[in-house]
């Protein structure tokens, strides 16, 4: 078959491909950078000219400061994020959005099962010769998404990566196609804070040469890798592919050698970060993205031996329960997939998972571990699936321990000027035996 006439039937423009879209349609796009700009754009357009109402548009998080987004679509078009980014915020704050709890790994059985989009779209790279596309940097649930859709748009962007695995969409399963030629939005490094430093180190210490790594974005995970950097044989089993990633193949103290399954290759199921990232993972046949319910399956992860997990969270109580997704009742974010890598690395030989956070928050006036969570928390790791709670004072270790032995615990990595008041809520709890 001639694919490249294949592909100048379908190819068209957002605003044609919109035209497909009515009020009252479910829509679904792929993991955060992969959402189609311009289409999006098209549709808001559309929706305000024709006044149609009530479009879902869900996805796992805005990566972009996307029209529809703003107060004049409420009610119009309803973003359902799956993890609600700093973007969303203050729709969803405000009522005007929805947002979806999940476990990350059970995302596209969730689709398949429970959900039937009217139309997927996603931005991808350039068709190859054998009329593939990759879904590039979000491979996580797009397959699940198109399989039960009514029409399948895809936007192609000659900027998206080209990434390998399990992550390709052929022409033939596709409606309409246009182009859009954007550079994607990058994350620059954190900078690395005393505090990020310190935590980083402690993590680092307990992880030996030959474990697999999962790691997010941001300042504690970036001094994760600082640390790492010595290290012989480790690998890459992760949700999110991240900078500090690059650097540890760089430098050699990546080669996945170790690992029971895909060797040799680095796993994830999509990536955030820097140009230079993107750039790395371009047909790059070391590193492979899979769809989430392979990649975050607690059954898969738990398969590497010496599985190391390291999340963070917004607080922590005193018997180990984790909040990781909201300010009191308010969600700043999602569970993604932290219980999912928690239970893998719990399950796996020799695995450990840890949650960090600063002891404190607002200039030292807050204590980030509490007598109990704040009302209306959103709790994301149970106290029986949490391991090591990380502070910059210390290792709190609580898996196979008391109420009173973790409270204990926690008080002594807490912040010197709270632990006191937290020893006495504790025994006012009768927690302390």
């Amino acid at each position: 078959m001639d694919y490249q006439e294949i592909y100048q039937q379908k190819l068209t423009t957002a605003e044609r491909i919109v035209e497909n879209i009515q009020s009252g349609f479910c829509c679904a796009a792929t993991s955060a950078l992969g959402e189609p700009s311009a289409i999006m754009r098209a549709l808001a357009e559309r929706v305000l000219r024709e006044d149609l109402r009530n479009i879902e548009h869900h996805m796992l998080l805005a990566s972009r400061e996307e029209r529809y987004l703003d107060p004049v679509f409420a009610g119009k078009i309803i973003h359902v994020p799956w993890f609600t980014s700093g973007k969303a915020r203050p729709a969803v704050w405000e009522g005007r959005a929805d947002f979806m709890p999940n476990f990350y790994y059970e995302v596209p059985r969730m689709w398949r099962e429970n959900m039937s989009p009217d139309v997927f779209y996603a931005m991808v790279s350039p068709m190859d010769k054998h009329g593939f596309f990759s879904f590039g940097v979000g491979a996580a649930e797009g397959r699940a998404q198109m399989s039960n859709a009514r029409y399948v748009f895809l936007e192609v962007n000659r900027y998206m990566p080209r990434v390998l695995g399990d992550n390709f969409v052929h022409i033939s399963e596709v409606d309409a196609i246009c182009e859009c030629d954007e550079p994607l939005p990058t994350i620059p490094d954190s900078e690395c804070s005393e505090k990020d430093k310190r935590i980083g180190q402690l993590i680092a210490e307990r992880i030996p040469d030959g474990a697999t790594l999962q790691l997010g974005i941001g300042g504690i995970p970036n001094a994760v890798g600082e640390f790492l950097s010595a290290k012989k044989h480790l690998g890459i089993h992760s949700e999110l592919f991240c900078d500090s990633f690059v650097k540890l193949i760089q430098s050699g103290a990546v080669d996945n050698s170790c690992k029971n399954i895909n060797r040799g290759k680095s796993v994830a199921t999509f990536a955030i970060g820097s140009q230079s990232l993107f750039e790395y993972i371009d047909d790059n046949p070391g590193v492979e993205f899979y769809p989430v319910d392979y990649v975050n399956d607690p059954r898969i992860i738990a398969q590497n031996d010496y599985m190391i997990s390291v999340n963070s969270c917004v607080e922590v109580d005193l018997v180990g329960q984790v909040c990781s997704e909201s300010i009191g009742h308010k969600n700043i974010s999602g569970a993604g997939g932290q219980v999912d890598f928690i239970r893998g690395a719990n399950w796996s030989k020799g695995g450990r998972s840890f949650i960090c956070t600063y002891a404190t928050a607002k200039n030292d006036t807050i204590s980030k571990i509490k007598p109990f969570l704040t009302e209306g928390a959103h709790v994301t790791t149970s106290k029986g699936d949490v391991d090591c709670i990380v502070t910059e004072y210390g290792i709190a270790e609580l898996r196979g321990k008391t109420a009173a032995q973790r409270a204990r615990a926690l008080i002594s990595v807490a912040h010197p000027k709270f632990r006191e008041e937290l020893l006495q809520s504790a025994e006012a709890m009768h927690l302390m035996i």
